[in-house]
Parts: structure tokens; sequence; C-alpha cells
């Protein structure tokens, strides 16, 4: 009998649904190098109106679609502000810097993932040639799993225009955002998607995350942005022809995997609580679908032979820095009862 493999890496490794590869299938194709794409138009109409801007453009993946962004709001010796635990800083290879030669300015997260106001406001350089011209303020929502405050995201982004900076949104996980945002106000994942956006200039948003799809994120702003976003795009490679088939995947994922994310959440917290009483881990409760976990004491030399144990169960887990596990579209509750029964036994040997 074949083992039943329980992916937790990432919620990058979906497969597309029966119904997701059916409108993949059925999808008006043209070439969108020369816009003539109906699918792949009708998604940027879509994400654009959704998020409450002038316009979109897809891009092949988030990191692209956050050089675009950085690259189209700065220009050569500008810099931006930024998280050091920031994706389009700390896990994009650098390519503001080496590609556009704009030099990041990282800053120190708060244990909520914000970063200071403080920080943000004494790190903006004064109009002098000894610096770099600060012109960007990039934020991530979500950041490691952890939803920004939206009184945050306010102040934040109000603090940035104060200063005369651009202020760009790194929503790879937006919707994950919007739905646990939604849970505390009672309100509805696509209205808090498009409160979160409004306090942004531009805002990067994956469809191969959370939502299932198989490639692609947007980037939204502005018809001037986005058309300045758009050159560097062709400058990247990012120019596709008939992608009309995966941005048909993307806005099926738009219209059916939004409101399921919040599954997604209550399968992590289940792994959590799971998790909590087992001795030698220190679990990070989850705000949406990623369960960070430490070990400590003499749990802590073990890690490694946690994550072969692991594998050996069917399991699949990372460990870079810290034990990671994310819930998603292909994992179940049977799954992750499967994942905490192996975690038990290795803890139990």
């Amino acid at each position: 009998m074949t083992q039943q493999i329980i992916d937790l890496r990432s919620d990058t490794v979906t497969q597309p649904t029966a119904a997701m590869r059916a409108a993949m299938q059925a999808a008006p194709l043209g070439d969108d190098v020369f816009g003539g794409d109906p699918s792949v138009n009708a998604l940027q109409e879509k994400i654009a109106a959704l998020l409450g801007f002038e316009a979109a453009l897809f891009v092949p993946t988030g990191t692209q679609g956050n050089l675009c962004a950085i690259l189209a709001h700065c220009q050569r010796g500008d810099e931006y502000l930024v998280g050091q635990q920031a994706h389009c800083y700390r896990w994009e290879g650098g390519g503001a810097a080496v590609f556009g030669s704009v030099q990041p300015q990282p800053l120190n997260h708060q244990p909520d993932g914000t970063l200071s106001l403080a920080d943000i406001e004494s790190s903006i350089k004064p109009d002098d040639a000894h610096f770099a011209r600060t012109r960007l303020l990039a934020l991530e929502n979500t950041l490691g799993g952890k939803l920004l405050p939206f009184a945050y995201l306010q102040q934040a982004t109000e603090l940035a225009e104060k200063h005369g900076l651009a202020r760009h949104l790194d929503g790879a996980r937006l919707f994950n955002a919007a739905v646990a945002q939604a849970a505390q106000t009672g309100s509805d994942a696509f209205a808090e998607a498009r409160r979160i956006a409004g306090c942004f200039d531009s805002v990067s948003v994956c469809f191969s995350k959370g939502l299932g799809a198989p490639v692609g994120s947007a980037l939204c702003g502005s018809r001037a942005f986005i058309a300045r976003a758009h050159r560097i795009r062709k400058m990247a490679g990012g120019g596709m022809r008939q992608a009309g088939m995966l941005a048909a995947a993307a806005s099926h994922a738009l219209d059916h995997h939004v409101e399921r994310l919040a599954q997604d959440h209550a399968l992590a917290r289940h792994l959590a609580e799971g998790l909590a009483g087992i001795d030698g881990l220190q679990v990070e409760p989850p705000q949406t679908n990623i369960v960070f976990v430490d070990l400590a004491g003499a749990a802590k030399a073990r890690s490694s032979g946690l994550l072969r144990h692991l594998a050996a169960s069917g399991i699949q887990a990372t460990g870079l820095y810290r034990l990671r596990f994310v819930t998603h579209l292909d994992v179940d509750a049977q799954g992750v009862d499967q994942a905490l029964a192996a975690i038990r036994q290795f803890f139990k040997s």
C-alpha cells in the first residue's frame, strides 16, 4: 500500500483542483505580450477592481511582482525601507539592488511583525547628497503567518505619506490576512482585503500560495504605475504569450478559494494545539495557516532527526531556521492528525 504523503512545507505545493483544470482548459487565449489575451485581461481587471485600484499586471511570480513594484517606485540611487524578515528583502536574491541599484534599508521587526513607527521615521534620510534618497516603505501582510494589525497599517502608511514616500504591500498572502481580519471584524474577506489594500499605492498578490493556483501573481496600482511596471516586467523576462490558461486558474481561485482559507487557519490551530503538549516543543500560536515550532532543551539537538523521522513517516516539513508547518488546500484534518501522530511517536522514542 502506497504511503500517503502529507506535504506541510508550504502552501505553494498544491495541485490544481479538477474544477480549476477545467477552467484552464476552457480559457480563451491570445498573445498577452500584445495585450491580446482575454483571460489575462479579465483577471487583471478583476483583481484591480476587487482591491480598489485602477489597473493590475499579471506576472509569473511574487518575486517578480515585488521587483517590478520597487523599480517602478524607485530610481537608481534611491532606497526603500523594509523589514529584516520581509520576503522582498531577505528571500528574493537582492533583486532590487542587483537589477535596479535600489538600496534596501532593513529595519528590525517588533514581536508582532510590525516595524516601529519611530524606526521608520528615523530611517528616512535627509535630502543630502551623502545619502541615498528614501522613496518607498515596503510592508508585508501576512508576515510569517502573522496578521499586521489594521490600525498599524494605517499609522505606518500615513507616516510614509507624510514624508513623501510611496507605499508598497507584499500581499503574497493578502487573502489569508483578509480572512483572519474578517474573523475579527465580522466583515467579508473581500471587503477586508480592499480595506488593507487601500492603505497602499501598490499591492502584489500571489495566486499560487493559499489560493491554490499553479502559477502567477498580480501587481496592482495606478495606471501610470502599472505602465512603468509593465516595462520592467518585459525587461525581467516576464512577458508571457498565451498566459490565459494560468490567468484562468487565478481567476477561478479568486472566485472559489478565498473563503475556504478559514479551513486552513482552523487546521493550523488544530496542529498547534496538538503540538503544545509535547515536552521540548515551543509552539507559536498561529494567526493564519503557518505554524512555527522551536525545539528547546534536549529536544533541540534532535531537530534533524525529527525531520528525517517525519520524512520516513510520509510527512514533509521544513526546518531552515525554525520548524515550519503550513496548512493548505491539499491538507485535511486526517493529514494533520497523521503529522501529529508521527511527531508524538518521535518524542516518545
